[in-house]
């Protein structure tokens, strides 16, 4: 994860950008928790989506261990061979068949190798890292994340200091995807009412 964190500051860096708002959904949030670990003084605020403390620090080294086996068993796999049992948990049960149609093309276009690297970086434990956070700090959950259950988001919430967690209704772990006006919504408010150091 730090090498995926350290790319992000160089990309800044090559752009003349000293330091940004972050926001990071599911692996993504992850990699920003990172970014900020490594970059804090890059970090304006933190926007964390349906995302983790890493899975050993949100679902508990067991749960965290099977989820990197089948990772790595499925990264083996063609995509038909894996995807249609991955999408279905990636959405509220009431989201549209478009939708899940588009984030299978997305997933099927994922590289086996990118796919490990992403699943390994996931596996850590960054819940005591989580309260040295000074960054203003969103999170946004869909109330009906199947991969990243709400209680996921709380505990987060109870471990950031000062940070907000906002549910969004009739959403799941894409909540940006299902549920987009209001995903967009949160964001923009956050960033116009957040106390950062810009």
């Amino acid at each position: 994860m730090a090498q995926f964190a350290d790319c992000l500051a160089g990309l800044l860096e090559n752009a003349g950008v000293s330091s940004a708002h972050v926001l990071g959904l599911s692996w993504g949030g992850t990699m920003a928790l990172e970014f900020y670990r490594r970059h804090p003084d890059r970090v304006l605020s933190l926007i964390l989506a349906d995302t983790y403390a890493g899975w050993a620090g949100s679902l508990g080294e067991e749960a965290a261990a099977q989820r990197l086996a089948r990772c790595l068993r499925e990264s083996e796999m063609p995509a038909e061979g894996w995807v249609p049992q991955w999408v279905p948990d990636a959405f509220s049960d009431a989201a549209d068949q478009a939708l899940l149609d588009e984030l299978a093309s997305i997933m099927s276009d994922f590289h086996p190798a990118g796919f490990r690297a992403m699943s390994r970086s996931l596996a850590p434990d960054f819940r005591e890292f989580l309260p040295l956070i000074e960054a203003p700090t969103l999170l946004l959950w869909g109330d009906d994340d199947k991969r990243s259950p709400l209680s996921n988001g709380a505990l987060m919430r109870d471990s950031l200091p000062g940070s907000q967690l906002v549910v969004i209704p009739g959403a799941g772990h894409v909540s940006n995807l299902e549920q987009p006006e209001r995903f967009n919504a949160e964001v923009r408010d956050f960033l116009m009412s957040a106390d950062t150091k810009e």
